[in-house]
């Protein structure tokens, strides 16, 4: 048997241990993987950064939400009542930055139909027409004779004529009457809390003021308001 050669065995070595080529199955395998790995990623960035974006979205739309319903529940306030009395229709422009708690109360009591058939109880020339479901001539009186005694009084753009009020004194909300001043009377900063102004049908109050009345300041005849109407617009 022919031995072999020291350097023919060094060049078998050699081409047994030569890089082997990569194969283009592989090429193509380690590409897919790149380009899924790739895709994936930028999938999962889209997603949360859409995600981040709806969200915010959906807090500006819940901020704006609450601003309208906020907005409605302010312009649901009506700001006008029309006073359809015996003699014609008064209307009158609420108050309810000046007096809310009486305006909620005179709107409550509205729609309740509270003021439906209320008569004017008490008639006092260039000083107030007063309407309500009691008679309680006493307090009346007692601001009339005030006012008679101090003529010459600074006048008040409170209590000035064609002012709608009601008493401050405490009372059930049956209770609840309404006063209309016919004059300028400073005099009843102490009695009343002035919720409205008269706009129109100065006319119609003038009229009830000069209506026959007896010596308590009630009407001889009957007059009142036959119903109170709640307007957003006049």
């Amino acid at each position: 048997m022919a031995r072999i050669k020291p350097q023919a065995l060094l060049q078998q070595s050699k081409k047994k241990k030569g890089p082997s080529r990569i194969s283009v199955t592989a090429v193509i395998v380690y590409s897919l993987i790149a380009i899924v790995t790739v895709y994936f990623l930028f999938a999962t960035y889209r997603h949360w950064s859409q995600r981040s974006r709806v969200q915010e979205d959906d807090h500006l739309s819940d901020f704006e939400g609450d601003n309208v319903i906020a907005d409605s529940k302010k312009t649901d306030v009506p700001r006008y009542a029309i006073l359809n009395t015996s003699k014609g229709s008064i209307t009158v422009e609420l108050y309810k930055e000046g007096s809310p708690e009486a305006v909620d109360e005179f709107i409550d009591l509205c729609q309740r139909g509270h003021f439906k058939g209320m008569p004017f109880h008490h008639v006092i020339k260039n000083f107030v027409i007063q309407g309500g479901n009691t008679d309680r001539p006493g307090a009346t009186d007692d601001w009339t004779l005030r006012g008679k005694h101090n003529s010459q009084l600074d006048t008040s753009v409170k209590h000035e004529a064609f002012m709608l009020g009601t008493s401050k004194a405490k009372h059930d909300k049956e209770a609840f009457e309404l006063y209309i001043t016919t004059a300028p009377i400073p005099d009843l900063n102490e009695k009343l809390i002035v919720f409205g102004r008269v706009i129109r049908g100065e006319d119609v109050v003038q009229e009830i003021e000069e209506v026959d009345t007896d010596e308590h300041y009630r009407p001889k005849s009957s007059i009142g308001i036959i119903n109170v109407s709640l307007k957003q617009k006049v």
